[in-house]
């Protein structure tokens, strides 16, 4: 991008990361029951309040806009005391933050299933030698043409949207940083349709499972969710909820 572009680009950042009013779609989780449960490897998926994640999620047809991985407390000698999350910024890149950013925000635990504490470790570090990366520009240039409060975008061509960044690797929006994290031990996230026809049967009768990985910067926010491979951890069941200690209002 040249110079021009880059400073409209930033202009654009800055105004898209701007919050406004939004109705959310549920309560923000209570913020120690959130610091309780998250693990690294975790996923927090972020239902946000800027004009960028209207965009977002109308064009993922989904709650969730931003996504960061929990990387635990004290991860390095650097960074902040509380920060505990790396994400991709629209107007700051990849960074480390605190839960506090996000205490108001309704939100949601992806958790991977079967990980090893080592390759725990190679998913969180993968992030964390990322920061310092500048967000992908492009990618809000795509974004902010889909801002009319009904953009006159086929459904069929919504998701691709999210995929028309530069491709640089040293540049990255909040989806695609975890996703090329866990592509590193090859953990799936979202599959293409199976190739039936490569399917066969071995000795003990069962049928092998083929995994055709979508591309990394195909992914959004929302795969995370739907993912058959990520549990939905919620923080106020992990944290003993009990139902009779409720006092109802009148």
């Amino acid at each position: 991008m040249n110079r021009v572009a880059k400073s409209i680009g930033k202009w654009l950042a800055i105004y898209l990361s701007k919050e406004i009013e939004i109705k959310a779609t549920a309560p923000p989780s209570n913020p120690l029951h959130l610091q309780a449960t998250l693990r690294p490897g975790d996923i927090l998926l972020v239902e946000g309040n800027t004009r960028l994640s209207g965009a977002i999620k109308y064009l993922t047809q989904s709650t969730w806009s931003h996504a960061a991985l929990y990387v635990g407390m004290n991860f390095n000698s650097v960074a902040p005391e509380d920060h505990c999350l790396v994400e991709a910024d629209t107007v700051h890149g990849v960074r480390s933050t605190s839960l506090e950013k996000f205490v108001n925000l309704h939100t949601r635990i992806c958790r991977p299933i079967g990980l090893s504490e080592h390759e725990c470790a190679i998913v969180t570090q993968s992030a964390i030698d990322k920061i310092g990366d500048q967000y992908d520009l492009r990618n809000v240039f795509d974004l902010a043409r889909y801002l009319l409060p009904t953009p006159p975008v086929p459904t069929r061509f919504r998701r691709k949207l999210l995929s028309l960044g530069s491709g640089d690797p040293t540049r990255a929006i909040c989806s695609t940083l975890i996703a090329q994290a866990f592509e590193s031990i090859h953990y799936p996230i979202a599959p293409l349709k199976p190739n039936i026809s490569s399917l066969s049967t071995n000795e003990d009768g069962f049928m092998p499972e083929v995994f055709n990985p979508k591309h990394f910067s195909l992914l959004t926010p929302r795969d995370f969710d739907v993912s058959p491979y990520f549990a939905i951890i919620k923080p106020t069941v992990e944290c003993g909820f009990d139902f009779h200690n409720l006092e109802w209002g009148k």
